[in-house]
């Protein structure tokens, strides 16, 4: 109980810190629901001094699962500043060549450590833009000859000082030797030497599906000794997913809500063997919008009324 004079955290705190009591709500997910209450938290006196690299590499451990993934990032990290360290006294280096293969499902996270990474080798001096271009087949391939040459040369040129991500990237070697496909394989490997100095190319898409790219394709392979696996999130790591969705938009789960979306999430796993982010977005994108209908019309709602999901907001959205 507070005393006299103290200030009585609002009642949304004392939820959320009891929610985290339980296990009902991770970490991460508590804090943005902190910052959205507005209620002060204990800074650091070094708050605010961070650099973006400490920035990038912290936003990297805070995204969801993805351990060995992390640790790779790391790897490569401590790689580039000890090689710099060592050119700087004269030693024998190896080469930078960060060309890297990202084989995994549709959203786990790929882009997303994409991105990171563009702002780690911009704070490395590795690349002197840092940001990321997305590509797939159609913003690469032409319609007929000298057509594709130009389209990818053009995403090269946006793409110069950063990343060059190009999802999907075995459907360039889907229409065999005559397919225009080959011809931007071509200029993206010639890129590669033109302008190793400062372009990183990622080529991305499914696991089976890369593996056979580049078995079809041994001297591109060679060129990309970097290789991350991005494995399908668990069905808790789907749930914090979830809840730290929601929290950043002032949202939260009422506790049959969790057991809903729990349901469905291991349904959806279990018939699909979906385990990305995308498929918890969408069902919480609906249950926002069905919370939205069930509360349209009342009057004098509540801030709490307005913020909790509650069970039949869900239901149905793991087919939707």
């Amino acid at each position: 109980m507070a005393r006299r004079g103290e200030r009585r955290p609002p009642v949304q705190v004392e939820r959320i810190s009891m929610l985290v009591e339980k296990g009902e709500l991770a970490p991460p997910a508590a804090l943005a629901s902190f910052r959205q209450t507005g209620t002060p938290l204990a800074v650091s006196s070094t708050a605010g001094t961070d650099s973006p690299l400490e920035k990038a590499l912290a936003n990297l451990d805070r995204l969801v699962g993805l351990k060995e993934v992390k640790q790779l990032v790391h790897e490569i990290k401590a790689f580039i500043e000890i090689q710099q360290r060592r050119a700087q006294e004269g030693l024998a280096t190896e080469p930078l060549t960060l060309h890297m293969i990202f084989k995994g499902n549709p959203g786990t996270g790929k882009t997303t450590v994409a991105r990171i990474l563009g702002c780690i080798f911009k704070e490395l001096g590795v690349l002197s833009k840092g940001h990321l271009v997305e590509v797939e087949r159609a913003d690469l391939v032409g319609e007929y000859i000298g057509h594709t040459a130009q389209k990818t040369r053009e995403q090269i040129r946006k793409a110069l000082g950063g990343i060059l991500f190009v999802d999907e990237a075995y459907s360039l070697a889907r229409g065999g030797e005559k397919d225009f496909g080959k011809e931007s394989i071509d200029c993206l490997v010639k890129a590669m030497e033109d302008h190793r100095d400062d372009l990183v190319l990622i080529l991305a898409g499914y696991r089976e599906e890369m593996d056979y790219f580049l078995q079809t394709n041994p001297g591109l392979r060679s060129r990309f000794p970097i290789r991350i696996d991005f494995p399908d999130y668990t069905l808790d790591e789907l749930l914090e997913i979830a809840q730290i969705f929601l929290a950043e938009r002032d949202y939260y789960l009422s506790v049959s809500a969790r057991e809903e979306l729990m349901r469905q999430l291991q349904v959806a796993h279990n018939l699909r063997h979906s385990g990305n982010a995308r498929l918890v977005r969408n069902i919480i994108e609906r249950a926002i919008r069905r919370q939205a209908v069930r509360l349209s019309g009342q009057k004098n709602l509540s801030r709490d009324q307005l913020m909790i999901i509650e069970r039949v907001d869900l239901e149905g959205g793991a087919a939707a």
